[in-house]
């Protein structure tokens, strides 16, 4: 198996491969492709084809900044079978995060996005929901705020949908320089050495694109990078950290807001949370 030390692949390790498809854990600050960060590379889909010696192509998008469970395809018909198991919602992610403030136990985020940065009038919202649970809270005396571990469950595959939806609910993630807030971030670089989102694709799990209809999925799990795990250490939330991102219970899914208005500004200190229905 290659190793994040090979010097052909850096940061890049093969989780594991089967007919049709490969993961790969994927490091925060790697761009998965050069169309979503043209800056010279290095990009992920190169890494993952030079260690497979195959034309891969990812079939879903982690942000720059998020580490973990990276899919790719072999060929063009396995592409579109994993896409259409994505579109037909037979894909489940699973995600970690470190928000600001102390979130709802569980609940369901329904709050439509924007389908892209660039298109961001109320016109081109589409729908997006996230379920979560909040796993532990501590609190940073220095600053006089709480923070959160929480894990994610989007049940849609919207750009940016967790930091968006986090945002919208007053509960940015911590180290997101586009939705979160710079002062908490840069504290939290300074103090608990945190220089990066704080978002892992801890989960996945997904039809085999060569499967019999009705195979079992194959799930992979991705651990905590270190340049999360000592962070989340420093703070006491690593015990909190589930050995099973994926295991319930999860909220049922539930419609609670539809609203196509312009994201409300995170509010200081403990902002309840109007628009995150708490699971029954």
């Amino acid at each position: 198996m290659p190793s994040a030390a090979d010097p052909a692949s850096p940061g890049l390790v093969l989780l594991d491969r089967g007919p049709g498809w490969a993961a790969f854990d994927k490091p925060s600050g790697l761009a998965v492709h050069r169309g979503w960060a043209d800056d010279g590379g290095p990009y992920a889909v190169d890494l993952a084809r030079a260690q497979l010696g195959a034309d891969v192509s990812p079939v879903h998008r982690l942000d720059r900044g998020t580490s973990g469970v990276l899919l790719f395809a072999e060929t063009a018909s396995d592409a579109a079978a994993l896409q259409r198991a994505f579109g037909d919602g037979r894909v489940e992610k699973f995600y970690l995060a470190l928000v600001r403030g102390r979130p709802p136990a569980a609940g369901t985020i329904d709050h439509p996005v924007p389908r892209s940065k660039e298109l961001a009038g109320p016109e081109h919202r589409v729908a997006a929901v996230t379920d979560f649970r909040t796993l532990a809270t501590t609190e940073v005396a220095a600053l006089g705020r709480t923070f959160s571990l929480v894990v994610c469950r989007p049940r849609t595959g919207r750009q940016h949908q967790i930091r968006r939806h986090f945002k919208h609910i007053a509960h940015p993630l911590i180290g997101d320089a586009y939705y979160g807030k710079g002062d908490l971030n840069r504290h939290f670089r300074a103090t608990f050495g945190l220089a990066r989102l704080a978002l892992h694709a801890a989960a996945l799990s997904f039809p085999p694109p060569r499967g019999a209809a009705g195979a079992d999925p194959v799930t992979l799990r991705a651990a905590l990078p270190p340049d999360l795990e000592g962070p989340l250490a420093r703070l006491g939330l690593t015990e909190a950290v589930p050995a099973d991102a994926s295991a319930g219970p999860w909220p049922a899914r539930r419609h609670i807001h539809a609203d196509l208005e312009r994201d409300p500004e995170p509010d200081p200190g403990e902002t309840p949370c109007p628009h995150a229905a708490p699971s029954a």
